[in-house]
């Protein structure tokens, strides 16, 4: 996990307001956590971090969205995933799984993603403008990706968006950058 002084400065002003702020965990699935071994770096920070954020969110009434791949797909459901990673998961337990410390509670939305980008083929925005929410805080894997280009499509939107640099993971230092 990057130290502070590691990050870069913000280019805008925008502060973390509760009645505004949706938490999404993003692909924090078993098959995704796996190149991360329990018990070392960075998973057990991630889980810890992410682990703190559901919770202070519960507390201060942020609703908690996830987004969880369905796997077994396709050759048309993967598309170009396909060429870049492969056949993906499977549809075991497994593999789909959350990890049960971070687990989505009674009522949070498990959103099913079919791209990198957690707005892509989901509700994730329209959930969001019902709820008349306009910040998104990212955690989650892998920076690099999936949450990089979720926070760009939420920019995209008109949507604030938060990674929590803390709260989420990648392979090596400079991907999590």
């Amino acid at each position: 996990m990057p130290t502070e002084s590691e990050l870069p400065d913000n280019l805008v002003n925008w502060a973390i307001e509760p009645h505004k702020a949706v938490l999404l965990v993003h692909d924090m699935q078993h098959y995704f956590l796996q190149p991360f071994a329990d018990g070392s770096e960075p998973r057990s920070t991630l889980m810890r971090n992410v682990r703190w954020l559901r919770k202070r969110c519960e507390q201060l009434d942020i609703p908690i969205m996830y987004t969880a791949q369905p796997g077994s797909m396709t050759r048309e459901q993967r598309g170009l995933l396909l060429d870049f990673w492969g056949p993906g998961m499977t549809a075991r337990p497994e593999d789909r799984g959350i990890p049960p410390e971070i687990a989505p509670a009674l009522g949070d939305p498990v959103l099913t993603k079919w791209r990198a980008s957690a707005f892509h083929n989901t509700n994730l925005l329209e959930r969001m403008h019902y709820l008349e929410r306009d910040q998104l805080l990212i955690c989650g894997v892998y920076a690099h990706v999936g949450v990089l280009l979720t926070a760009a499509d939420a920019f995209a939107s008109n949507v604030q968006a938060f990674v929590i640099a803390d709260a989420v993971a990648d392979f090596t230092p400079e991907y999590h950058k």
